[in-house]
């Protein structure tokens, strides 16, 4: 049934968006398993080379807390004995995109802790590391600010408590699905959330500090638990999932 309902957003979405960009890539979550050739799965806490995953982070992440069933992929946290569990995956080695619009239809999880997030990083992080690499946050939700979306941009100019951010107040966000996008290309990066712009990004001057995003970035998806962004974190409210209809890339 989604098939049929992919093919006639195609025809749409060629119309609507594709007059001037095609798609080029798509993850719909068929099939009962994610496609290995292209997704990966970190695994544990981040340590010994970024414990609490950079950011304090308390989720330990597995290949259990995920599953695929009509179409939709389903990221599950959830709090067992004095830890959580969660998901997160990436394209790193397997996919990189450069510019493009990058789509997410999604159903938030939400609750105080809770972090789910769509993001893009620099393809050449292993060599220059973070912030150089630069960071693409397509779409980040925290529990603790209800009804707001963050859209970030970090970069070695400005990252961390410092970066290229933008917070949209949008009231019900949490209820049904809402689609997240960014627009990147030489010159600029804009943010969408339901084909409204949110944010953009467009300076002057591109340094490699101030604009590292003229090279290749990979995605990630995940859903994370307190950290420094995330906050406090409440144990009644477990278990959460994030839900994901489907993910496009538009160039």
């Amino acid at each position: 049934m989604k098939k049929v309902v992919f093919l006639a957003c195609l025809f749409s979405c060629f119309i609507l968006k594709a007059q001037q960009k095609k798609l080029v890539w798509a993850e719909e979550f068929e099939g009962t398993s994610l496609n290995t050739s292209v997704w990966n799965f970190a695994e544990g806490d981040g340590c010994p080379d970024l414990c609490g995953w950079g950011n304090r982070e308390r989720q330990i992440y597995t290949k259990n807390n995920h599953r695929l069933e009509d179409g939709f992929l389903y990221i599950k946290a959830e709090k067992e004995d004095d830890h959580f569990t969660s998901t997160r995956i990436s394209t790193k080695g397997k996919k990189n995109f450069q510019y493009g619009r990058f789509e997410i239809r999604a159903k938030l999880a939400t609750g105080q802790g809770v972090w789910p997030a769509f993001w893009l990083l620099g393809s050449n992080i292993d060599q220059v590391g973070w912030p150089l690499s630069g960071e693409i946050d397509v779409l980040e939700y925290v529990g603790r600010a209800p009804e707001e979306i963050f859209t970030t941009l970090h970069t070695k100019a400005a990252h961390g408590d410092y970066a290229n951010t933008k917070t949209t107040a949008l009231p019900n966000i949490e209820e049904d699905f809402h689609t997240y996008a960014a627009e990147w290309d030489e010159n600029q990066i804009a943010f969408y959330v339901d084909d409204v712009n949110v944010y953009t990004f467009a300076p002057e001057n591109k340094t490699e500090e101030i604009w590292p995003f003229n090279q290749p970035f990979y995605l990630l998806l995940n859903l994370a638990i307190g950290g420094h962004f995330g906050g406090e974190v409440d144990d009644s409210i477990f278990p959460q999932q994030f839900v994901i209809d489907y993910i496009r890339v538009y160039q």
